[in-house]
């Protein structure tokens, strides 16, 4: 008996030591007999990242109304210009993150800074015809506007709740970002005169985004993202851009 108590003690023992000896990121709880982790968050990360997604634009019906009127057409020939709507496309992206984690216990919460360069890029275009039967001339006009966000930077501010080696998170963020619009025209047969038919204009623009995504520890400090973000971008022109991310990041 005194034997069986004897070996019990010392199996207590260097089970005790083996826990102490254990990282303290690795080391949970034996008392229900269940090991359970938690990853360490804390501190300053950066990383890179890939996006794709859709694009929607709202194209004002008569923007390209001034480019038109200076469209005089032959005679015996009327130009009908038909209004452009909604501008759709699939496009994709590269950027990089870095930001600033704090810890409490399984929460936490942080700053990021978050850039994409992007390739998204919407059209809207319309054709227009007409025939004047007495005259025997036919028209044919086209009106086309491309919306180009090639570049969106933003400040975030995320909450997370870690699940072992695995934190999901959500975030709120708001940022600057760079639209360009080109616009054109043109008409068969041409107008009397030569008419205003191409326009590119790039500006600063405003916007803001949520969404939600999971960082997971690998090793280290390395670490994997997936995520998915709402872009609206307000100007003249609004956007909304859906995306969803890869990413791979390392904690300092």
């Amino acid at each position: 008996m005194r034997r069986l108590l004897l070996a019990a003690v010392v199996f207590g023992s260097a089970s005790g030591a083996q826990a102490a000896d254990m990282p303290e990121f690795l080391r949970g709880s034996f008392t229900d007999g269940l090991t359970t982790t938690r990853a360490v968050w804390q501190g300053y990360y950066v990383g890179g990242q890939a996006d794709w997604g859709s694009i929607d634009s709202w194209v004002p019906a008569g923007i390209n109304g001034d480019m038109q009127s200076t469209f005089l057409p032959p005679v015996g020939v009327a130009y009908n210009w038909r209004p452009l709507g909604r501008a759709h496309h699939l496009n994709g992206g590269l950027g990089a993150f870095a930001g600033y984690n704090s810890q409490w216990e399984d929460v936490v919460v942080g700053l990021e800074a978050n850039y994409i360069h992007g390739g998204f890029r919407a059209s809207s275009s319309s054709t227009g015809y007409t025939y004047n039967p007495d005259l025997s001339v036919a028209s044919t006009t086209l009106s086309n506007a491309t919306i180009r966000i090639s570049d969106f930077g933003s400040l975030r501010v995320r909450a997370g709740y870690i699940w072992g080696c695995a934190l999901p998170y959500g975030f709120l963020g708001a940022g600057l970002g760079s639209q360009t619009v080109e616009r054109s025209v043109s008409a068969v047969p041409g107008p009397q005169l030569p008419g205003w038919i191409t326009d590119t204009k790039t500006k600063l623009v405003y916007g803001y985004s949520a969404g939600f995504g999971v960082d997971i520890m690998v090793a280290g400090g390395v670490f994997t993202r997936l995520e998915y973000e709402y872009q609206r971008v307000t100007a003249d022109i609004d956007s909304s851009i859906n995306t969803v991310r890869l990413g791979v990041g390392y904690r300092f």
